[in-house]
Order: C-alpha cells, then sequence, then structure tokens
C-alpha cells in the first residue's frame, strides 16, 4: 500500500466514526496547532494569530500558533503531511509549499496529494520597493540603470517568491529589450532585507507588499512597480506592471490553511465555514487590507484549483531561472 493511501485509512475510520454528524456539530476534542512555517513575527504568524483568536470561541478549544522553521518551510510541511487527519494538526501555507518541490532534490511531501485544504485566506501582490533617497524615481529610472552599470535587487531568500519574481521580471525586461543587468541579493527573511534596503546597501527590493507597508506608509521606501493587473486602493500611487508594459508580470503571494489528506469532509467544512466567517469580520478585514492584504476565505475546492493552476507556473519560473535553494 503506498503512503499516501496508508496515512488516508485514519481519515476514513474516523468519517465512518462521525456517521451522520453535521459539519457544524464538529467540535475537536483537544486544543488545534497551526503549524508555522516561519519563525514568529512575520505576517502569516499575523494573520495565523488574528484568524485563531477568532474561530477558538466556537471550537471550544485554544488555537495556538506553532512555529516550526527551517528548510525553507519544508520541516512544518512535512509535519503536517504526516498528521493525524483529526482536525487538530493544521499547516498555515504559503507560496514555498509549491515552490519548494522545484527547489530541493528531494522532500518528504507532495504539496497536492499530501493535504487537504481548508481555505485561502487572504492573497497579496509582489512589490518592488526602492528607498526614498534612491535615484530611481520610477520603473523607466530603474531599467535605464540595469542597462548601464547594472542595478541589485534583495529579496527574503533564494526560491522565496520575491526571488523568483525578480528573476522573472529580469527575464522579461531582458527579451523585451528594456532592462539589463540585475543581480540577485538573497537574504534570510523580509526584516533583514528590508534594513538593508533602507541603509542604502541594496538598491531595491521585491517582497510581499505587507512585508513593507508601513515604510511605504511612513514615506521611508518608493514603490515602484506591483507584480499585478491592477492598482490597489490602499496603495494607488504604485503602478501596476500592466500599465507598465508587463502584463504577465503576476506574482501574487498566498496564505491559506490546509489539513492533512484524509481528514474528514465535514472537519474540513466546519474550519472552512469558521474561517470565511472570520476573515469577513470588519475590524480583522480592515486591519489586514490596510496592509496590503486582501482576505479571501475561499471554498477548499477554489483553494485546490488554486494550488493545482500555480504549483506548475512557479515550477516553470524555478526552471527557467536556475534558482537553487541555500
Amino acid at each position: 500500500m503506498n503512503p499516501i493511501a496508508r496515512r488516508s485509512l485514519p481519515g476514513l475510520a474516523l468519517a465512518a466514526l462521525a456517521g451522520t454528524a453535521r459539519a457544524d456539530d464538529w467540535r475537536p476534542a483537544r486544543p488545534i496547532r497551526l503549524i508555522l512555517p516561519l519563525a514568529t513575527g512575520g505576517s502569516l504568524d499575523t494573520v495565523a494569530r488574528g484568524i485563531g483568536l477568532q474561530i477558538s470561541p466556537e471550537l471550544g478549544q485554544p488555537v495556538v500558533v506553532e512555529a516550526r522553521p527551517g528548510a525553507g518551510g519544508n520541516i512544518a510541511f512535512e509535519a503536517v503531511a504526516h498528521a493525524a487527519p483529526d482536525g487538530t494538526v493544521l499547516l498555515i501555507g504559503w507560496d514555498s509549499l509549491l515552490i519548494n518541490p522545484s527547489l530541493f532534490g528531494r522532500i518528504g511531501y507532495d504539496p497536492l496529494r499530501d493535504f487537504a485544504p481548508i481555505t485561502q485566506t487572504v492573497a497579496a501582490p509582489q512589490v518592488l520597493v526602492v528607498r526614498t533617497e534612491s535615484p530611481f524615481r520610477d520603473l523607466a529610472g530603474f531599467l535605464a540603470a540595469s542597462r548601464g552599470a547594472g542595478v541589485s535587487f534583495a529579496s527574503p531568500g533564494n526560491g522565496s517568491i520575491g526571488h523568483l519574481t525578480g528573476e522573472a521580471f529580469k527575464l522579461m525586461a531582458t527579451a523585451g529589450g528594456s532592462g539589463g543587468e540585475m543581480s540577485h541579493v538573497p537574504y534570510r527573511g523580509a526584516a533583514p532585507a528590508a534594513t538593508d534596503l533602507l541603509a542604502g546597501h541594496v538598491e531595491s527590493l521585491w517582497v510581499t507588499l505587507p512585508a513593507i507597508a508601513e515604510h511605504v506608509k511612513s514615506g521611508r521606501m518608493r514603490g515602484l512597480m506591483l507584480a499585478d493587473a491592477q492598482r490597489i486602493a490602499v496603495f494607488p500611487e504604485i503602478p501596476s506592471a500592466a500599465e507598465l508594459g508587463f502584463p504577465d508580470l503576476v506574482a501574487i503571494s498566498w496564505q491559506g490553511l490546509l489539513a492533512p489528506a484524509g481528514t474528514p469532509p465535514e472537519i474540513v467544512s466546519r474550519l472552512q465555514t469558521l474561517v470565511a466567517g472570520a476573515l469577513a469580520d470588519p475590524v480583522l478585514r480592515g486591519r489586514l487590507e490596510s496592509t496590503g492584504f486582501t482576505a479571501v476565505g475561499s471554498t477548499p475546492a477554489a483553494m485546490a484549483a488554486m494550488l493545482a493552476r500555480e504549483f506548475p507556473r512557479w515550477a516553470g519560473v524555478v526552471r527557467r531561472s536556475g534558482a537553487k535553494a541555500d
């Protein structure tokens, strides 16, 4: 029996024991652990804790965020892929879940087969930013400099969605004749990359918008381009890639909740309903959207379709860019 089928048996047994139980009847027997693939303190952690506070009273159990950073997120991904499918161990998933299989030689999970999608929680575009004192007033100036002495762009790390967006942009700009040399400078996270950008140690940064939203709002950074088809209301001054001549440069970072494969449908449905309800709360939604997130709260089927669509797309970017894991 293959390992995926073997892991599905406990879920089938649980479903049988549940009998005719309705989705809105399910309550976990112990606290729910949300496994975080990064260190605490970032946007992934913030979104998860906000949702946990909202759904905990409905479930009658604490919802605890447990950080398991390392190996580009693979430690957390593997832990949840092999956990019991009873709804008490869930993954706070994000872009690296789909990117890592193309970066690492061996991983202990399949992003499409080993998880039961619950809901996409939020989405946010990648953005190219410079510090306010930068001579690059707009994207045209940035591209002109790349054709001259060359420019550097930081990212939160090798193989991150920021890195891959920068590589995709470089390929598009070079192919179209508007770009030149753009050298990548990887960091271990968005925070140190932003710190070095503000200090002038690197010329630009590709990063998920909410990670540097406060710097843009305070005037310390300037956005040159959003990797999206249109501008967003919260930062109307940042032009979209489409209007700047790069309509194919769409890089939307996602975050979402996933359970181990084999988790009974009534548990998945109950969790999706609660999380979508939390994201509809005006206070939480407003707080997220003020930093550049879009609250989503999709159905499990819609999230599964998103994962299936994005997985091969990012594999292609990794292949064409030659990106490697640290």
